[in-house]
């Protein structure tokens, strides 16, 4: 494994495009792990956000669920009553590019359910159309930053009081373009890797708080589908819902502050605990020369 994240390193491991034994959630949901447990999560009304809140429900959490669109949340939340009947869920209309809205969510969080174990920060958008920086269009460039930096920002910043209080975790969706450099999606890319830099930093600051950066895989959902021109897309989010569970149970807390991909074999990642660990693995660096 090199010291740097780059493709080679995004293909260090074995690729999984399917829940497998190490994250499976039989036992988690069996034996209701995330009892008493409360989960804030954006972005949650579908697709990979839906996903998770639907494991989330089905492990025992509470839930407070978070999308632009309230006739979508009360979708998904009967979609997870169906699965799961017993489910407690709190439901807020907000877009997250809205300063209010963190505080508002975690205040709604506390007041509802007394407690903030988990933010699960999934509200994101996909790249403007592809160009080259000169032809974007400027305000829809910056739009991308608003959404997934200062949304992503305004709820760490809100729930991270909280999560002290219960030494919780926060799991990031973010995407494996954060470390390629390729022409015409600057700002998805600056986005993620920015948001990524942040799940750092956040996990230096506050070392309590489990912190984790996570590329779902190449999931078909309806925003995935805005991205031109179209990208084949064959992950199912189940997977990354099943890793954001994995991670939560509190199964690998070497990796907080780190990026992960979801699609790699995590036995495989667990195995290299050392390495990561002794070489500061999985983060962002500077690649320089070696000394003559």
């Amino acid at each position: 494994m090199s010291s740097i994240i780059g493709v080679d390193e995004i293909r260090a491991f074995s690729d999984v495009h399917a829940i497998y034994p190490l994250i499976d959630p039989t036992v988690a949901f069996a034996q209701q792990e995330f009892k008493g447990q409360v989960v804030l999560l954006t972005g949650a009304s579908r697709g990979i956000g839906l996903s998770m809140a639907t494991f989330y429900a089905r492990a025992g959490a509470d839930l407070v669920l978070v999308s632009r669109k309230l006739e979508t949340l009360q979708a998904s939340k009967t979609e997870i009553l169906k699965t799961f009947p017993q489910a407690r869920i709190e439901l807020v209309e907000a877009d997250v590019m809205h300063p209010a809205a963190g505080p508002e969510a975690v205040k709604r969080a506390i007041d509802v359910f007394g407690r903030l174990d988990v933010l699960a920060a999934n509200a994101g958008v996909p790249s403007a159309p592809k160009a080259p920086i000169a032809e974007k269009d400027p305000l829809r460039w910056w739009y991308t930053q608003e959404v997934n930096v200062r949304g992503t920002f305004s709820f760490i910043h809100a729930a991270l009081p909280e999560l002290v209080k219960t030494k919780g975790q926060i799991i990031f969706t973010s995407s494996g373009m954060a470390h390629i450099r390729i022409s015409g999606r600057s700002d998805y890319i600056i986005s993620n890797h920015t948001a990524n830099r942040l799940v750092e930093l956040v996990s230096l600051e506050y070392p309590e708080v489990k912190t984790y950066a996570v590329h779902p895989g190449v999931v078909e959902t309806p925003l995935s589908q805005q991205v031109d021109p179209p990208v084949p897309r064959t992950d199912p989010p189940e997977v990354m819902a099943a890793t954001a569970l994995w991670l939560t149970a509190r199964n690998a807390e070497f990796l907080s502050g780190r990026y992960i991909n979801a699609t790699w074999d995590l036995n495989e990642v667990v195995a290299k605990k050392d390495e990561i660990i002794r070489d500061n693995l999985l983060v962002t660096k500077l690649a320089t020369p070696s000394k003559a």
